[in-house]
């Protein structure tokens, strides 16, 4: 696997991770994500979200619904299923894991 191949693997990783740590505070829809994650610096255009979303709504991770808007077109919510939230607290413990780990051997270093 090429540097490249990696480094879009790994952003590709952290936008799912962001995605549904976002989601697992509340519902939203792609504009809210897209600001989120535009103050995290993490930058993307607006179509970036869609496969992902369209991939884990397939796989029943995601659940989605249809709102009426008041100021354009309808807006579509997405929620985390509850399956997906377990999923979430485990790469959570992983990834706190792993910052612990990191910072024990900067230290060490």
């Amino acid at each position: 696997m090429s540097k490249e191949d990696t480094r879009v693997l790994l952003r590709k990783s952290i936008l799912e991770y962001c995605i549904l740590s976002i989601l697992a505070q509340h519902e939203a829809y792609v504009f809210e994500f897209l600001i989120k994650l535009n103050v995290a610096e993490l930058m993307l255009v607006e179509g970036t979200p869609y496969p992902l979303l369209t991939r884990f709504k397939n796989i029943e991770l995601l659940s989605c619904r249809w709102e009426e808007s008041q100021s354009g077109p309808q807006r579509k919510y997405y929620s985390i299923t509850k399956i997906r939230k377990v999923f979430l607290e485990e790469l959570t413990s992983i990834c706190n894991y792993e910052v612990i780990c990191n910072q024990q051997a900067e230290v060490l270093i």
